[in-house]
């Protein structure tokens, strides 16, 4: 199966490692060790995580406040988004998958 990140969800990433770049050296890159690892594990075991809205999953990040949103289909896996926990949950609602 394919898996998709969507540029919203990509771009959800890239304000997060800014964001913990800026607060630590070397901060970002653990961050994005974090996704990579969320991104394996979706890859790997789609249908583990629960549907927590609709069609959409959920799956939160070691360590940092996190989630990777993505959709399940028959020949793909598309991330949706990248979000903190206390984002606005319209925000991920609002993303088409």
């Amino acid at each position: 199966m394919d898996l998709i990140v969507r540029p919203a969800a990509a771009a959800d990433v890239e304000e997060a490692f800014s964001w913990y770049e800026q607060q630590r050296s070397g901060l970002g890159e653990e961050f994005l060790d974090a996704v990579d690892a969320a991104l394996r594990e979706i890859a790997g075991h789609p249908l583990r995580q629960t549907v927590i809205f609709r069609d959409l999953r959920r799956l939160l990040l070691k360590r940092f406040p996190y989630a990777v949103f993505y959709r399940v289909y028959p020949t793909a896996i598309v991330v949706v988004a990248c979000m903190h926990g206390r984002r606005n949950p319209l925000r991920w609602k609002q993303r088409d998958g």
